[in-house]
């Protein structure tokens, strides 16, 4: 038998990467895949890129060892999959709890599946997070494939795995509507993240971006954090530190990166909407499953 029960929702989004958050401080609220995709659904649900699930990480068994935070982000795909990092998503989230007086303005931390990671957060305007050091596996031999074309790829890990493809102009990869192929598959056991990159100055970047369990994005935070590693992989000697401008469909990213190679992403994080909403509790079998770990923007 279905139960129905009205939960509190914020709506909002970082450069219109849209998101739902559902503040849950106690962890009592199970989230099912199927429960997902409908409360993303732009037609039959709120319409989402993904769910931000606010829970205290004491409340929360993924986060309880990460005591040096107080907020976890439980970040969901829109097809219902579980999400490691999500920087436009990171500061949304980092956005709410300041809005709703779950934490004061100015620098804290709140924990991801990808790590902990601080975020700062002015009284009003955008967000600040740190998103830590690339990894680049050095995964040779990465093709994507779109819109009937192949082009070489590079790897990139920002906490989620990335497939980042330069091109002369970011409309060669096709409407995107169906996923680019990405081979070899066991590079990416879980799928990736694939960011289509045009160079529009030595500091200046634009992207189109396939991402994971959602489809084409308007905004990918570790999708420009990626972008920029893979740009500066390219070149034989890049500036220790630097500034970087992004341009997505959604807007404009800043990224920073420091002497020691972490990347600090700045955006905008807005909150536009907030209400009730009808989530479907699950049954006590539906309790015990739990979707897979995928990657997110």
């Amino acid at each position: 038998m279905t139960t129905l029960a009205l939960h509190p929702f914020i709506k909002g989004h970082g450069a219109e990467n849209d998101f739902v958050i559902l503040p849950d401080p106690a962890g009592h609220l199970t989230l099912t895949s199927a429960e997902v995709v409908r409360l993303c659904d732009r037609r039959t649900g709120l319409g989402a890129d993904g769910i931000l699930r606010a829970v205290r990480c004491t409340a929360d068994p993924e986060a309880t060892a990460m005591t040096e935070a107080e907020w976890f982000m439980d970040y969901r795909n829109a097809d219902g999959s579980l999400g490691a990092m999500c920087g436009n998503g990171l500061r949304l989230l980092a956005r709410y709890l300041v809005d709703a007086g779950l934490h004061r303005p100015g620098a804290f931390l709140v924990a991801t599946r990808a790590g902990v990671r601080q975020v700062h957060v002015p009284s009003d305007g955008p967000v600040t997070i740190d998103m830590g050091r690339p990894r680049l596996p050095g995964t040779s031999g990465i093709q994507v494939t779109a819109a009937g074309r192949t082009w070489p790829a590079t790897h990139v890990d920002m906490g989620n795995p990335h497939a980042v493809v330069f091109l002369e102009d970011p409309h060669l990869a096709g409407d995107l509507r169906t996923a680019p192929t990405v081979t070899p598959a066991a590079a990416y056991p879980h799928g990736t993240t694939v960011e289509f990159v045009t160079t529009r100055g030595p500091h200046h970047l634009q992207l189109r971006v396939h991402e994971r369990g959602v489809g084409e994005t308007r905004a990918c935070g570790t999708g420009a954090c990626a972008a920029v590693a893979a740009a500066r992989a390219h070149h034989t000697r890049p500036p220790l530190a630097a500034h970087y401008t992004i341009d997505l469909p959604g807007g404009r990213l800043h990224i920073v990166v420091r002497p020691d190679g972490a990347m600090e992403l700045t955006g905008p994080a807005v909150i536009t909407a907030q209400g009730t909403v009808s989530l479907i509790l699950p049954t006590l079998e539906q309790q015990g499953a739990h979707p897979a770990l995928t990657s997110a923007g």
